[in-house]
């Protein structure tokens, strides 16, 4: 079983076609292990106000009920067993009361710490969201570097179509995080992204520190996202619009 942490690291990001556009960007984001919200609560705002908070209800169901329990009704209703399940959410903090998280992920472990499922919530700019459930490709874990992959479901960005696979490797080190997450259109590969860093522990004095860092860092995720998409547009890189997602709320790979 995991521990609460600050996760410092950076974001990279790199478009292969028709133009290459690449971007790396300092973050941090916060793990949370939805089984200890009381002692998470010891060292910063849970499920209230505070200049830095994690509240359920911008995961999940979306209305502030259990986010653990959430989780759990999805794994058992893909036929997932919880009674031995714990899971940590991977997701940047609300700060100044707002907050935006194109990704997070849902590590599902057993009490051996096995992975056994990860969910991806992924969110765009339009207020929509899906959820891809990884489950092991073989076996009853997934193992740190494992391919995963599943099929867009979602409209993300103007610039690609709804369409293709995404390939999901993790690492799951308690002390280093990585997510990586590659496009292929259905023409090759299109987008190379990957979310890395070092865990240090959720206390007051490190949360201070990362906020002072990065005091602006969720307004910056918005509009980093609108100041590349000019770029992309700039590039002449073809535009497709808002285009409609064949959504299903959680899909399973």
């Amino acid at each position: 079983m995991t521990s609460a942490a600050i996760i410092v690291g950076e974001v990279v990001h790199e478009r292969l076609r028709p133009v290459n556009h690449s971007f790396t960007y300092p973050l941090f984001c916060l793990r949370i292990p939805l089984g200890k919200l009381g002692s998470v609560g010891e060292q910063m705002a849970v499920n209230q106000r505070g200049l830095v908070s994690f509240q359920e209800r911008d995961h999940g169901a979306r209305d502030g009920s259990s986010c653990l329990a959430w989780i759990r009704n999805v794994l058992m209703a893909n036929g997932i067993k919880t009674n031995d399940i714990s899971v940590d959410l991977h997701a940047f903090p609300r700060m100044l009361g707002y907050v935006f998280n194109p990704v997070s992920f849902w590590v599902c472990r057993r009490i051996s710490s096995e992975v056994c499922a990860v969910l991806v919530e992924v969110n765009n700019t339009f207020g929509e969201s899906h959820s891809y459930l990884l489950t092991p490709t073989s076996g009853d874990s997934i193992r740190s570097g494992e391919l995963l992959t599943a099929t867009k479901e979602l409209h993300v960005s103007p610039f690609n179509k709804v369409r293709g696979k995404y390939s999901f490797r993790f690492n799951f080190g308690e002390d280093r995080w990585l997510a990586r997450i590659d496009y292929d259109d259905g023409q090759g590969s299109l987008l190379n992204t990957h979310i890395s860093g070092l865990a240090q522990p959720l206390t007051r004095a490190n949360l201070r520190r990362a906020v002072l860092r990065f005091p602006l860092q969720t307004l910056a995720v918005v509009a980093r996202i609108h100041w590349h998409a000019l770029r992309l547009f700039a590039k002449r890189v073809p535009f497709f619009g808002k285009l409609r997602s064949k959504m299903t709320g959680i899909s399973r790979s």
